[in-house]
C-alpha cells in the first residue's frame, strides 16, 4: 500500500500511548479509529485526547477549529471487527507482552484488509518474532512513538526479516506525513536504537542505588545538572513507568544475556505496586497531580556517578554501532529526539573522551557483567578515536557546541544545539572566544556571521537545566562574567558580525545578538529579553547593550515585561537592522556579511572602536574618531578607493 491510499488509521490501545497516537494521526487528517477492549478505556483515552487538543488550542499551537475537527476525526471503537476491517493502517499499542501482543495480531489477522499494514509500537521486542504469528508478514513493521506522541519527534521504524521495502517506505512516509521524524532502524536488535541505550541507562542509575553508590538524589542531581538530562534518570524511570521498563529490561536479558539483568530494586518497587508517576510512588513520591513532591538538588553532583552513567550509555552506543544498527550520528539524532537528550550519547561520551570511559568500565568490570567493555569501544578507544572525530593534541576548529565554516571571507559560527534551543552554557560561551579568536587569527576572514542552527530558533537563551547547579551566589557571579566576556569578544573584535535570527531569540540569545553590529531577522522571528519570567535579569550585558541600541525607555520597557516582540516591531524599536522573508534569513545575513567582508578592514575597525569609546564617553569617542580619520589618510586602502570612485569600479581593499 502506497502512502497515498492511507486515509484510515487504527490504533489498538487506549493508554498513554495509543490516545497520543491517535491524536497525532487525527491531527494530520487522517480518520482514526480507536480501539480498546472495554468502553470505560476507549472513553477514558479519548477524553484524554480531547482535553490534550483543548490544550494546543488554549497554548495558540492551533486553532479551536482545528482542535474540532482533529477530535471529530477519532472515532471510539470497542469492537475490534469494527476498528480494523476497513483501516489502511492499524498502530498497536497495547502492553509489552510478547504473547499478549502475539494474541493480538493472530485476532487482528482476521480482519485486515488484503493491502493493509500491521504496526507495532512495541519498544524493544523483535518484529520478526511478532510478524509470523500473520499471514503477511511482509506487511508488519515497527512504528515505535515516544511519550508524549504530540510532542516527542522521533519515530523508529524497524523491519523485521520478512518486512517488504514497500512497507518500509509507506511506515516512514506516514510518520512524516503526522509530522515527525522517522528513522529506519538499520537491523531488528532487541531494544532498536533509543531503548537500547535507555533501558541500561536506567537500569545502572537504579543498580548505583541499590549498591549503595549513591542515593537517588545523587544520581538524578549528577544526571540532570552534570551531564544535562531533563528529568535526571530515576525520575525518567517513575515517567516511563517501572513495570515498562521492567519489561524491556527483562527481554533485554533474555535476548542480550546477564548484563541486562534488571536490578533487583527496580524489581522490588514493581512487585509493591509502586510504579512511578502513575500510581503515586515509585523511586519517587508524587502528588495527586502527578507532581513530584521533592525537587532534584542542584548542589549533590558526583564526578564518579557521572563517569559511570556516561561508560553505560557509550557502551550501548558502541554495541549499536559495532552490530551495525545505526552510526554514531543516528544514535544521537535519535536519543535527541526520542529522548529529549541535550546531547547524543556519542557526543557526550566524545567530550569524555572514550579512552577515559573505557577506563571507567575496565575498573569495574569485575563487579557486574554489564561493565564488559563492547568490542567497538575498546577498539576505538585503542585506536585513539573517538564516535565522532579522531583525538588530537591541538585544538584547531572542532567545537562540541558550535560550528565554524569560513568561505567568501566571511567566518559562519553556528550555534549548534538544536534539540535544546541552541540554548547557551558554559561550554558554549568558551568555544564562542575561541571561534572569535580563531577569525581573528585568520588574515582571510573579513566579516562573522553568527546563526543558530535547525529551523525556527536562533537561541532561546542560557540553558537553565545545566547550569543551575551553579547556585551558589559566586558561582553564578562567575558565570554572568564569563557570558559577559565571551560576548564582548565577538563585539570587541575588529571584523564587522552580522546575526542571521531565524525565529525564536529570547533571554541570553536577545543578549547575544545584541553583541553583533547588524541584525537580520525573519518575519516569524520572535524577540524578548524574558528573564524576568524566571526571577532572574539579563545578565550577559543586555542592561547595557540593549539601551544603547534601542533607548533606555525602550530597553526598560522590553526588560520589565518579558515580552515577545515580532521581528517588524524591533525593527521599529531600532534592535532589528532588516526583516527579511522568514526561509532566506540565513542567504540574506550571508550576503550581508560578504558585503561587509568586502569592506575597508582597517576603517571597519577604527570605526567600531570610535563608536564604543562614544558609548562611555561622547569626548572620547570623538577623540577616537580624529585619531582614527588621520591615520586612515596614510593607508593603501584610502588610495584604493579613490582610484575606484575615479574609476567607476568596485574597490578591492587588502587592509593596508
Amino acid at each position: 500500500m502506497d502512502l497515498e491510499e492511507v486515509e484510515r488509521v487504527a490504533v489498538l490501545g487506549a493508554g498513554t500511548m495509543g490516545h497520543g497516537i491517535a491524536e497525532v494521526a487525527a491531527l494530520a487528517g487522517f480518520d482514526v479509529a480507536l480501539r480498546d477492549i472495554r468502553e470505560e478505556f476507549v472513553q477514558a483515552g479519548y477524553e484524554r485526547a480531547e482535553t490534550s487538543l483543548s490544550r494546543l488550542a488554549e497554548r495558540d499551537e492551533l486553532t479551536s477549529a482545528e482542535a474540532d475537527a482533529a477530535l471529530e476525526r477519532i472515532e471510539p471503537v470497542v469492537e475490534l471487527e469494527a476498528a480494523v476491517t476497513d483501516a489502511d493502517v492499524v498502530i498497536e499499542t497495547v502492553p509489552e507482552k510478547r504473547d499478549v501482543k502475539r494474541n493480538v495480531y493472530r485476532e487482528v489477522d482476521q480482519y485486515l484488509g488484503e493491502d493493509a499494514i500491521l504496526t507495532t509500537n512495541t519498544s524493544a521486542l523483535s518484529i520478526t518474532e511478532l510478524s509470523e504469528v500473520i499471514d503477511r508478514p511482509e506487511s508488519f513493521c515497527g512504528m515505535h512513538f515516544f511519550n508524549p506522541p504530540v510532542r516527542m519527534q522521533l519515530v523508529e521504524v524497524t523491519p523485521g526479516a520478512h518486512t517488504h521495502d514497500e512497507t518500509v517506505e509507506t511506515v516512514m512516509g506516514l510518520a512524516r506525513a503526522m509530522g515527525k521524524t522517522p528513522m529506519r532502524v538499520a537491523r531488528d536488535e532487541p531494544g532498536f536504537v533509543v531503548n537500547r541505550v535507555v533501558a541500561p541507562l536506567l537500569n545502572e542509575a537504579a543498580w548505583l542505588v541499590h549498591e549503595g553508590v549513591a542515593s537517588a538524589e545523587e544520581v538524578d542531581a549528577t544526571a540532570r545538572y552534570g551531564i544535562g538530562l531533563p528529568n535526571g534518570v530515576l525520575r525518567l524511570a517513575d515517567d516511563i513507568g517501572l513495570d515498562v521498563l521492567s519489561d524491556v529490561l527483562g527481554y533485554l536479558h533474555e535476548e542480550l544475556g546477564a548484563a541486562y539483568e534488571p536490578c533487583p530494586l527496580l524489581l522490588e518497587h514493581v512487585e509493591a505496586g509502586d510504579l512511578g508517576e502513575k500510581t503515586g510512588a515509585g523511586f519517587y513520591e508524587y502528588d495527586e497531580d502527578g507532581q513530584p513532591v521533592s525537587e532534584i538538588p542542584s548542589d549533590a553532583v558526583r564526578d564518579d556517578v557521572e563517569e559511570r552513567l556516561l561508560a553505560v550509555m557509550a557502551n550501548e552506543t558502541a554495541k549499536l554501532v559495532g552490530a551495525d544498527a545505526a552510526d554514531p550520528t543516528e544514535v544521537d539524532e535519535a536519543l535527541m529526539l526520542g529522548a529529549g537528550f541535550p546531547e547524543g550519547p556519542g557526543k557526550l561520551a566524545d567530550r569524555a573522551g572514550l579512552a577515559s570511559l573505557y577506563e571507567t568500565l575496565a575498573e569495574a568490570r569485575s563487579d557486574a557483567p554489564r561493565y564488559e567493555p563492547a568490542e567497538e569501544l575498546v577498539e576505538r578507544a585503542g585506536a585513539g578515536e573517538n564516535f565522532h572525530h579522531e583525538i588530537s593534541d591541538t585544538d584547531g576548529d572542532s567545537f562540541g557546541d558550535l560550528t565554524l565554516d569560513i568561505t567568501d571571507r566571511v567566518g559562519h559560527v553556528t550555534l549548534d544545539r538544536p534539540h535544546r534551543g541552541n540554548t547557551v552554557t558554559r561550554d558554549l560561551l568558551d568555544e564562542l572566544v575561541e571561534a572569535v579568536e580563531t577569525l581573528e587569527a585568520d588574515p582571510e576572514v573579513r566579516a562573522i556571521l553568527l546563526t543558530g542552527a535547525g529551523e525556527g530558533t536562533f537561541c532561546v537563551g542560557a540553558d537553565i537545566q545545566r547550569i543551575a547547579g551553579d547556585a551558589d551566589a559566586i558561582d553564578g557571579v562567575e558565570l554572568a562574567r564569563q557570558g559577559q566576556q565571551a560576548f564582548a569578544a565577538l563585539e570587541e573584535c575588529d571584523m564587522p558580525v552580522v546575526a542571521g535570527i531565524d525565529g525564536d531569540c529570547f533571554g541570553g540569545g536577545m543578549e547575544l545578538a545584541a553583541a553583533a553590529d547588524l541584525r537580520v531577522a525573519g518575519h516569524d522571528a520572535s524577540l524578548g529579553q524574558t528573564e524576568h519570567d524566571f526571577g532572574l535579569l539579563p545578565g550577559w550585558g543586555g542592561t547595557q547593550r540593549l539601551p544603547d541600541l534601542i533607548g533606555e525607555s525602550r530597553a526598560t520597557e522590553v526588560i520589565l515585561t518579558a515580552n515577545r516582540y515580532d521581528a517588524e516591531t524591533m525593527a521599529r524599536y531600532g534592535f532589528v537592522n532588516e526583516v527579511v522573508e522568514t526561509d532566506a534569513v540565513e542567504d540574506e545575513a550571508l550576503e550581508l556579511a560578504r558585503d561587509l567582508a568586502a569592506g575597508p578592514p582597517v576603517a571597519q575597525r577604527y570605526t567600531k572602536r570610535a563608536i564604543r569609546a562614544g558609548r562611555e564617553s561622547r569626548t572620547a569617542g570623538l577623540e577616537v574618531e580624529a585619531h582614527a580619520f588621520g591615520q586612515l589618510l596614510n593607508t593603501e586602502d584610502l588610495v584604493e578607493g579613490v582610484a575606484a570612485y575615479l574609476g567607476d569600479h568596485e574597490p578591492t581593499f587588502e587592509g593596508k
